[in-house]
């Protein structure tokens, strides 16, 4: 199903999310992941769009990400 194995895949990847001035490094992707979509389901708005741009972004493998 899969050309790489999933254990094959590295289990972190360090990722770079700049969120309202804020830059964070994140040593593990799934973390960023499921920091930005949690803060998603908790904010509406401004704030909620800010949150679901880098959540986009993530998702898509960039390795830094950016509310702008």
């Amino acid at each position: 199903m899969f050309k790489i194995p999933e254990l094959a895949m590295p289990k972190t990847q360090k990722v770079t999310t700049v969120c309202n001035g804020k830059r964070e490094v994140w040593e593990d992707r799934e973390e960023a992941e499921d920091f930005f979509i949690r803060q998603m389901m908790i904010t509406e708005g401004e704030e909620h769009d800010r949150y679901e741009c880098i959540y986009i972004q993530l998702l898509h493998g960039l390795s830094e990400c950016s509310d702008e």
